[in-house]
């Protein structure tokens, strides 16, 4: 009678109940397969009303496998290992073959992180969002990894650190920096925060998150009074412009850091009371592009450390 169904049920019910076996535990093999408990139950009861026999006895710590499981593993289970080692080569060679990824990044980070991975794949798919959308993305298997600044707990993604990343103050050439700095030099935040609120600013979102973000933590007030003069929706776009017109801007370190090398414009603040972001790469597990997800992460780490 099992032989009958076998051909019949759920591939993934087999696969649940494999490690269900294995692990003599519920919770064990939940995260083994990156699903939830309630998952796991529905699956083999599911399982069980399909070949109609029960399959575990709940114990004081697991479940233990009744007569019934015995022979349904030894019935699948050198299929359903081979079938399982067919379908992984199979995904492997169609991913390299075709090396189509999606990714997710801010576009303000696109230009100095994201663009680093034209020389990784053939072909990609850049999806602009900020951390909780990227997130959402990745979770719901909408793209295949995102470069994200914000740390998520979970256990159906990983997260590998990429470094940190802060934000400074930077000018056009055409400025004259010498008070400016002097006054840093020497704490007086007071006129350092009046030269700046006479400068020409450029801001990428009308909200100036970031100018907001440096006053806080630098001056200790929520609300700068500075005026932005051009509003720029994005970073890179917004430094360029610099290059070529007067004006200050709040950007991100690894943004500016060419610019500067290239002294196409100068840096006016790194604040020592300005925190660092921790960047991240984020992707779901399990996945056939985690074979090479920690080369990619290297050659981004070694980016922003640079």
């Amino acid at each position: 009678m099992i032989n009958i169904f076998i051909a019949m049920v759920n591939l993934e019910w087999y696969r649940t109940f494999k490690s269900v076996y294995k692990n003599g535990n519920f919770s064990q093999a939940a995260k083994e397969l990156f699903i939830s408990q309630p998952a796991v139950s529905q699956q083999i009861s599911m399982l069980e009303a399909h070949v109609g026999y029960k399959l575990f006895t709940r114990k004081s710590k697991g479940v233990e496998p009744t007569e019934y499981a015995k022979l349904l593993n030894n019935l699948i289970i050198e299929a359903l290992d081979r079938l399982e080692s067919v379908e992984s080569g199979f995904r492997e060679k169609a991913f390299n073959a075709n090396k189509l990824v999606s990714v997710g990044i801010s576009k303000h980070l696109f230009r100095s992180i994201g663009s680093k991975l034209l020389s990784k794949f053939d072909f990609i798919d850049f999806t602009f969002e900020e951390n909780d959308a990227l997130f959402n993305l990745v979770d719901n298997k909408k793209i295949d990894f995102a470069i994200v600044s914000k740390k998520y707990d979970t256990f159906d993604t990983i997260q590998k650190e990429l470094g940190t990343i802060k934000q400074v103050i930077v000018g056009s050439n055409d400025l004259d920096l010498k008070v400016v700095k002097k006054e840093i030099k020497n704490k007086n935040y007071t006129n350092v925060e009046l030269w700046l609120n006479q400068q020409k600013w450029y801001n990428y979102d009308a909200g100036i998150p970031h100018v907001k973000l440096f006053w806080l933590n630098v001056f200790d007030k929520k609300r700068p009074t500075i005026v932005s003069n051009y509003i720029i929706p994005s970073e890179y776009d917004m430094l360029n412009t610099l290059v070529e017109n007067s004006g200050v801007a709040v950007v991100w370190d690894i943004n500016s850091k060419q610019l500067l090398q290239e002294k196409k414009i100068q840096l006016v603040w790194n604040s020592s009371k300005m925190p660092t972001t921790e960047v991240y790469l984020l992707a779901r597990k399990n996945d056939t592009l985690n074979s090479i997800l920690e080369e990619v992460k290297e050659e981004l780490r070694s980016l922003i450390l640079s």
